[in-house]
Order: C-alpha cells, then sequence, then structure tokens
C-alpha cells in the first residue's frame, strides 16, 4: 500500500470515527434535555421548561396540541402555574409532581440536526391535607399515579438541541388508595374546547386521544432494530370483545 494510500485510508477513518463520536454527543445532549425537561417539570419552573423549546414547537399533551411559543407558554405559564402553583415559578409547599424520565431511547437523524426520542415517565403526584383548601375542589386534598410514555422530536438549532415536538401521551392514573383495577375513565378530563374559548386551552384537538382502561401501543418512531419491520401490535378491544373474552374465560 502505498503512503497516499495509507494517508487516505486513515482520513476515510478519522472521518468516520468523528460522525460517529459526534452523533454518540447528539444522544446525550438529547438524553441531557429530557432529563432536564423532567426536573424543571418536577419543580414548577414553568418559564425555564419554555425556554427548552424551539420557536416553532409545539406540545401534544391530553387530548390537546398547544402551537408556539405562545402557545406553550399559555400551557405551561397560564394553565400549569396558576392552577398548580398560584402562579408562582417554582416548588410551593405541599404539593409534590414527580416526573422521572425512563427507559429512552434517542435516535439521530442523517441530517445530524433532527432527533426523535421515546421515554416513559412514571409520575407521584398529590397535595398534603396541611395545605389544601376546604372550599375548593382542586385543592383537596390528593395522591395518584400516572404513567406515560413520550415520542418526541428534538431539533438542533445554533448548535443547541431544544424540543420541537413534545408528544406526551399519559396511559394510566391511580388513586394512591385503590389502585389500578379502580380507575376512572378519563381520569384527567380532556379539553373540550380551543383557545380563545377555552383562554389556556390547545390550538387544536387530538380527537383519539385515550386514557386508561382503553390500553393502546403508543406508535414507534423506529422500526424493530433486528427485523427492520415496524412496530405493530394486535387490537383487542374489551369494548368490542367483551363476549368473546368471556367465552374464553369460560373454557380455560
Amino acid at each position: 500500500m502505498s503512503d497516499v494510500d495509507r494517508i487516505a485510508k486513515l482520513e476515510q477513518s478519522v472521518a468516520s470515527l468523528s460522525s460517529r463520536l459526534q452523533r454518540r454527543e447528539d444522544e446525550l445532549d438529547v438524553r441531557k434535555l429530557q432529563y432536564l425537561y423532567g426536573y424543571l417539570i418536577d419543580k414548577c419552573l414553568y418559564n425555564e421548561t419554555v425556554d427548552l423549546f424551539t420557536d416553532d414547537g409545539e406540545v401534544r399533551f391530553f387530548g390537546g396540541i398547544w402551537r408556539g411559543k405562545e402557545g406553550i407558554r399559555r400551557l405551561y405559564v397560564e394553565r400549569f402555574q396558576k392552577r398548580f402553583t398560584h402562579g408562582t415559578n417554582g416548588p410551593i409547599d405541599g404539593f409534590l409532581l414527580d416526573h422521572p424520565q425512563l427507559q429512552d431511547i434517542v435516535d439521530i437523524a442523517e441530517d445530524g440536526v433532527t432527533a426523535h426520542a421515546r421515554a416513559r415517565s412514571m409520575m407521584q403526584a398529590g397535595r398534603h391535607k396541611d395545605h389544601c383548601d376546604p372550599n375548593n375542589p382542586m385543592l383537596a386534598p390528593r395522591q395518584w399515579w400516572e404513567g406515560g410514555i413520550y415520542e418526541n422530536t428534538y431539533h438542533k438549532v445554533d448548535g443547541i438541541w431544544r424540543i420541537a415536538v413534545l408528544n406526551y401521551l399519559p396511559q394510566w392514573h391511580a388513586d394512591f388508595e385503590t389502585g389500578w383495577a379502580n380507575t376512572k375513565p378519563e381520569y384527567v378530563p380532556f379539553p373540550k374546547e380551543v383557545y380563545p374559548a377555552d383562554p389556556t386551552g390547545p390550538d387544536a384537538l387530538i380527537e383519539d386521544a385515550w386514557l386508561w382502561p382503553t390500553h393502546k401501543v403508543v406508535p414507534f418512531h423506529m422500526k424493530h432494530p433486528v427485523t427492520g419491520r415496524e412496530i405493530v401490535a394486535e387490537r383487542w378491544q374489551g369494548d368490542i370483545d367483551r363476549e368473546r373474552t368471556a367465552r374464553s374465560a369460560v373454557n380455560v
């Protein structure tokens, strides 16, 4: 092998290693961004949460879509901050809202400035009995669980990763005392009106939003890593297949 060939091979190897290193650094940066989102939401730092998004970002949340920085601020500041912390940008005594970020799968697109991630949150939440308003049902003593899936999109803007689409799909809720078997349908009511009819409402509604005990698979952004096929589940719907379910139980 000539010196020219060896140099060309080395340059190719360095370029490949640099590309792989950049991809891993981008994955870590996206993961850190998502983890920070969880920490900020935990402590009701809603102003800082809004700053994590691109200017044209959007939030898909509980059956609604909030678009752009104005819509995102309307959700986190006008809706959450006023409802949960009396307008305070930060935690208040007696209010618990933990958002651990778990099982994250981050994929960087070929363009190097787009990323997708799937992750899980298993939230513990509640309001302490000594910090309640007996005349306001929203401020009654309460403790509950929530589990949800993220299927998010991120963009790198001026070298910094930001959230482009926060697509949080809550899966289930349960009161601490009674558990999952007794969860009422639509435990948290979905929005019914859009902005401005609802001053803190979404810009659009998501028609097929659902909650436990309805149970579906949130679509994966990636294909199966071994087979290369789409990950699609069969559907067994209790309302449709209840009679068949009962027959199957009898025949076991």
